[in-house]
C-alpha cells in the first residue's frame, strides 16, 4: 500500500491537508502520484486566489493524463510551491514534503471534519 501519513487529513479526490495553525498545506497523495505516473507539469493558482471547497484549483499533467486538483478546504492562497515549476517531479519523489502545492489560509475550520483520516483514506483507496 502507498504511504499514508497519519498526521494528515485526506480528501476522496486524493488531496492531502496538513494544518499548521490557521494554514493548510495541500498536495496530492502518494497513491495519486503513483496512479498518474511521471508528473511533467503542475498548474497552480496565484497567491491571493480564493478557493472554495471541492472546486478545481489547478491541474497536474503527467505523461499519461491531465488531472484536476480539487480544493479540500476553502480559503485564500497565501503561498504556492514555486519549485514545482522547474521540478514537477518532486510531486512523484516527495508528495508529502517537497511536493506540496499550495498553502491556504483556512476560511472555515469545520470543513476539516469532512476530510478522511489516514485509515479512512486507506480504506477508500482499497475499495
Amino acid at each position: 500500500m502507498s504511504n499514508v501519513p497519519s498526521t494528515l487529513k485526506y480528501s476522496k479526490e486524493h488531496e492531502w491537508v496538513r494544518v499548521e495553525g490557521n494554514r493548510a498545506y495541500i498536495g496530492i497523495t502518494d497513491f495519486a502520484q503513483d496512479e498518474l505516473g511521471d508528473i511533467v507539469y503542475v498548474e497552480l493558482p496565484e497567491v491571493g486566489s480564493q478557493l472554495t471547497v471541492n472546486e478545481t484549483f489547478g491541474t497536474v499533467e503527467s505523461v499519461k493524463t491531465v488531472s484536476d486538483l480539487f480544493a479540500p478546504v476553502s480559503g485564500r492562497v497565501v503561498e504556492v510551491n514555486a519549485n514545482l515549476e522547474d521540478a514537477p517531479e518532486r510531486v512523484n519523489t516527495s508528495p508529502y514534503e517537497d511536493g506540496w502545492m499550495i498553502v491556504v489560509e483556512l476560511q472555515d475550520e469545520s470543513e476539516l471534519s469532512a476530510l478522511l483520516d489516514s485509515s479512512q483514506y486507506q480504506q477508500h483507496v482499497n475499495e
